[in-house]
Order: C-alpha cells, then sequence, then structure tokens
C-alpha cells in the first residue's frame, strides 16, 4: 500500500505559492486602494520578479494622499 505523499502536499504548496504572489493584490483590495487594479496588473505582470513584486507591496501598503478637487 503506497500512499501519494506528493498529491495530498501539492495543494496547500501551490494554494501558499498562489496567495503569497498576489499578496500585493490583497492588500491593496482589502485596504480600498484607490489604485487597486494599477497594483493587480503589476502585481500580475511584474510580480514574478522580485522588484516588480516589492513595488507592488509598498504601493499596496502605503496610504493615499487624498485628492484635492477645486
Amino acid at each position: 500500500m503506497q500512499i501519494d505523499y506528493l498529491g495530498f502536499l501539492f495543494f496547500p504548496i501551490f494554494g501558499f505559492g498562489f496567495i503569497l504572489y498576489f499578496l500585493p493584490s490583497i492588500i491593496a483590495f482589502a485596504r480600498s486602494k484607490r489604485d487597486s487594479a494599477s497594483i493587480l496588473i503589476l502585481n500580475l505582470l511584474l510580480g514574478w520578479t522580485a522588484i516588480g513584486w516589492v513595488i507592488a507591496l509598498i504601493w499596496s501598503v502605503k496610504t493615499d494622499v487624498p485628492v484635492i478637487s477645486r
């Protein structure tokens, strides 16, 4: 009787990696950021690079500056 450990561990590791990859986008949508769609696009297209992921993360946790309307 052989237990398939690879199949058992695939989904938790894949799910954790998926959440970690899109963490900046998740934070942006949770905080209702004004530029959350732009953060999602940056995260989707350049998140595989470490620089793109860090920029998206910093952008998502940065506070929005109020817009002054005239």
